[in-house]
């Protein structure tokens, strides 16, 4: 079994890790990308189903000769009506409903079933591109290809990058400097979020911001750490939208207690 190395908070090697299976997997893009699609959401919108159409009358208005409530002859465009005014058979109509007048409905409005995902994905794929993912954190060639800055770059590092427990305990301001003698200057440009303004036409569109995705912190089960600077998850709400975040291949640093409950998560062994 494969073993790697366990870092301190001062980035200096404290010991050596067994690592599960699923560090050392073969690395299924296609299925990684099929169910990052299965899981993607949008949240549905359109106009009320009734918008232009809460009017008291039918409009529906007759186009022939010698009946009552006739539109023939009074050289008015055949488009549903409302009455706004009656006297015995003669009438004042106004055009409603449809999407050319004022009050109107829109023309071909955005459709919220058009908007629900309906794609599903099997449990055995879903467990294999989570193992995917996963062992593609400790692939040093895919995170340099799933970074710009680091392609082509030899990165000084072995991966999967573990840290001992005790960052979980830290405060932000100190996570952050012990992250920048873990990681080392190259990798900690990535790993913190960034946010800055959009250029061109999306800042007036409800898209003002661009963020990238910062680092991945996996703590385990029962370590809890709060922070904006970087995404945190445990163990157990692991999914594949996390790790496999712009493609399989993102900064993710592991803490030993991860490790060993991913092993028994994949293994089933026990420390």
């Amino acid at each position: 079994m494969a073993k790697a190395n366990i870092l301190d908070i001062n980035g200096k090697e404290k010991g050596k890790i067994e690592l599960p299976k699923c560090f050392s997997a073969q690395i299924r893009e296609d299925i990684i990308s099929k169910v990052i699609e299965a899981k993607k959401t949008k949240q549905p919108y359109s106009p009320s189903p009734v918008a232009g159409k809460q009017h008291s009358a039918s409009g529906k208005i007759r186009h022939r000769r010698h009946v009552w409530k006739s539109g023939y002859g009074r050289g008015i465009s055949r488009v549903p009506r409302k009455i706004l005014l009656r006297r015995g058979s003669q009438f004042h109509w106004e055009a409603a409903e449809i999407s050319s007048v004022k009050g109107g409905r829109r023309a071909h409005p955005p459709k919220t079933l058009s908007m629900i995902n309906t794609k599903k994905i099997n449990k055995k794929e879903l467990e294999i591109a989570l193992i995917s993912a996963i062992s593609a954190t400790a692939n040093e060639k895919e995170i340099a290809e799933r970074y710009e800055t680091l392609k082509g770059k030899k990165l000084g590092r072995e991966f999967p990058l573990i840290v001992e427990s005790e960052i979980t305990s830290l405060k932000t301001k100190d996570i952050i400097s012990a992250l920048k003698k873990v990681l080392g200057e190259q990798l900690f440009k990535l790993a913190l979020k960034k946010k800055k303004v959009r250029s061109g036409k999306g800042k007036a569109r409800g898209r003002k911001y661009k963020s990238n995705a910062g680092m991945l912190l996996v703590a385990g089960d029962n370590e809890s750490l709060k922070t904006s600077a970087f995404e945190i998850t445990n163990v157990k709400n692991l999914s594949v939208s996390d790790l496999a975040k712009g493609g399989p291949g993102r900064l993710t640093l592991y803490t030993e207690q991860a490790v060993n409950d991913l092993k028994i998560k994949f293994n089933g062994e026990k420390e």
